[in-house]
């Protein structure tokens, strides 16, 4: 049986995994349910560590959904956040042996004379993969990301599993039902194993953002990437963690969060399209504060009425118009919404979009704790949890995501910046037809197809 084979999303590779991670995320339902209803003592804090220590070192799409979790307020524990938090890319990687047969199984048994330079071991692993460093006979230096064996079986097994965990919580908790949110983590991930599309989508991120200097994507190498590898260009960048180390002052720091806002909000409101994931390990920083970012793994390409009701809440909001706030809503996909539910979403909205109403210089945040939107966003659930609760459209989960994690950003580099004018930069000639019309073209450009 060939390597392809033996790497389709088998019974046997699902059932693998369910005993591999059984009894990390059962632990997790279990012991919440025990102290739900029955009463049971449970030291959150050590059993969140030990939860992390198995999602951290378990490659596959569970430690990447455990990072988005971490970031919707009151889906777990607090000890459980603040330890899943801090999950980052940074898993351990596969060895020698398992490399060269990747790379033989995907370019043939003369791999290595393909390359000038390889470097055995790896630069970074993450929940999927992990990435080699190489240079081409032309002098090209590249990076070299290869898929993790039998994630075919990882993905659907971890999906089976947190379906369940979705299911127990929403017995006990009637706030949000997740079952959109669940649709749509599975359609992502499943993408997220094709490494050809990951590999388009790169294209499309270069064709959207060709004429921002600030900002820099990889090329891909077309005849050394297949499915399961992709082969790029190398950007040499500085990781934000290490950035914030050297201590840059005001100015740097204001250009990286000006230059974060077009990395991500060109794209959406030229093109609607999405990077999902500003997770700290997908983009690095330059010396002159300009982006490189990285991975194109987690994206979404979103119909253009739903921009313009992004749009749309905002003027809502600005002029205190309900009827176009109700349309927006509605536009996104939620129904049945009351009055008194509406005025709850609102809250939550103004909050996001608060930034943006006042045209001045400011920080992201300038009150509350150091988790971005932490104690606004638990005031909403709570209120959802005493009405009647809402499905969210399946969007709002990398939208939100996105939104969270450069709000978070933003306050690690305390930035100053007049948020409302870089806004008004992008939508100020906002059409939806003519957003139509790009995204259409882009699509076209790049051979994409559109996701499900």
């Amino acid at each position: 049986m060939s390597d392809i084979d033996s790497e389709r999303n088998s019974l046997g590779g699902r059932v693998r995994r369910y005993a591999r991670v059984g009894s990390a995320v059962g632990g997790l339902a279990a012991r919440l349910a025990g102290e739900r209803y029955l009463g049971l003592s449970v030291d959150k804090a050590e059993h969140a560590a030990d939860l992390k220590a198995a999602l951290g070192g378990l490659k596959g799409p569970l430690m990447k959904v455990a990072q988005i979790l971490s970031t919707v307020p009151d889906a777990l524990p607090k000890e459980y956040v603040d330890e899943l938090s801090h999950l980052q890319s940074n898993a351990p990687a596969m060895g020698w042996p398992f490399v060269k047969r990747r790379m033989t199984t995907e370019l043939g048994a003369g791999w290595q004379k393909k390359f000038a330079e390889f470097e055995r071991e790896a630069a970074s692993a993450a929940s999927l993969g992990q990435v080699h460093r190489g240079v081409l006979h032309d002098g090209r230096k590249v990076a070299v990301k290869l898929q993790y064996p039998d994630m075919s079986s990882a993905v659907e097994a971890d999906l089976r599993q947190l379906d369940w965990v979705f299911k127990l919580y929403r017995r006990y908790d009637t706030a949000i039902d997740p079952s959109l949110i669940h649709t749509e983590l599975s359609a992502r991930l499943r993408e997220e194993l094709d490494y050809g599309r990951e590999a388009r989508h790169m294209a499309l991120y270069r064709h959207m953002l060709a004429e921002e200097s600030a900002v820099h994507v990889p090329e891909v190498v077309d005849d050394l990437s297949t499915n399961r590898l992709i082969t790029m260009t190398w950007l040499d960048g500085t990781p934000f963690m290490k950035f914030l180390e050297g201590d840059p002052d005001i100015e740097t720091r204001n250009r990286v969060a000006h230059n974060m806002f077009r990395t991500w909000y060109v794209p959406f409101y030229f093109f609607g399209v999405i990077h999902g994931d500003p997770h700290l390990g997908n983009y690095t920083i330059r010396d002159d504060g300009s982006i490189n970012l990285l991975d194109f793994g987690c994206i979404r390409v979103f119909p253009p009425a739903f921009v313009k009701g992004v749009i749309d809440l905002y003027r809502a909001l600005r002029d205190d118009d309900e009827e176009l706030a109700v349309q927006a809503y509605a536009s996104w996909g939620f129904t049945d919404l009351d009055r008194e539910t509406i005025d709850v979403l609102n809250v939550w909205a103004r909050f996001l979009y608060g930034p943006l109403m006042e045209d001045r210089t400011r920080k992201i945040q300038e009150s509350g704790s150091g988790l971005y939107g932490r104690e606004i966003a638990e005031k909403v659930h709570g209120e959802l949890k005493r009405l009647s609760g809402v499905r969210p459209p399946r969007e709002f989960v990398l939208m939100d995501r996105a939104a969270l994690g450069l709000g978070s950003v933003f306050m690690h580099l305390k930035a100053e910046v007049n948020w409302y004018r870089l806004f008004h930069d992008l939508i100020g000639e906002f059409d939806v037809e003519t957003l139509a019309r790009r995204q259409d073209a882009a699509l076209s450009a790049v051979g994409l197809d559109r996701p499900e």
